[in-house]
């Protein structure tokens, strides 16, 4: 009788795309800067508008702010979120996968009825609809419910792949790799 590896196949072919904490950060950085920066751009104009003047102490003030608190809040949501970005694991027995601060999810690929990308840059999400919703398992651990979107009776669950590296397209090109074909 032969051994269950054996009939399965080899267990390393686990390909695995997560979210490097530094790509993260530095996008988080980027995006916290631009808001805070228009923020305190429109603070400064009306501070003018209504009359008051800016002496040298506000303007260095205004800059240590902006300088200091982007940094600040990238770093706290960081480490709030540390052991909990998104990842995902595709191998023979099925896809594996979990968004940003949420619970995971096992699907095996004879369950999975389309997978595909929406949005971009860093705001790309996989869109992973199973054949029937029963055909997904929710895993234990810390962490919200995992993110689903419902349209009419059709369930699909939602994955932030956007920073997620090799890269989105490379996760699609390897899950449709996998897909079994429909005839």
């Amino acid at each position: 009788m032969a051994h269950i590896d054996q009939v399965l196949g080899p267990a390393d072919d686990t390909v695995t795309f997560f979210q490097p904490r530094a790509m993260v950060y530095v996008t988080m950085l980027w995006v916290i800067a631009a808001v805070w920066v228009v923020s305190l751009g429109l603070h400064i104009l009306v501070r003018l508008a209504v009359g008051d003047t800016l002496s040298g102490d506000d303007v260095v003030t205004y800059l240590e702010i902006a300088l200091i608190v982007p940094v600040v809040t990238a770093a706290g949501i960081l480490l709030m979120a540390w052991k909990r970005l998104g990842w995902l694991h595709s191998s023979m027995h099925g896809l594996d996968f979990a968004a940003t601060g949420r619970k995971p999810v096992h699907l095996p690929w004879a369950g999975v009825a389309t997978v595909a990308l929406r949005h971009r840059g860093p705001f790309t999400e996989l869109v992973v609809t199973p054949v029937a919703p029963d055909f997904a398992t929710p895993g234990d651990g810390p962490g919200r419910a995992p993110r689903m979107r419902k349209r009419g009776g059709e369930v699909s669950y939602l994955v932030d792949v956007g920073l997620m590296s090799p890269g989105p397209d490379v996760l699609l090109a390897e899950l449709h790799r996998r897909l079994p074909t429909k005839v």
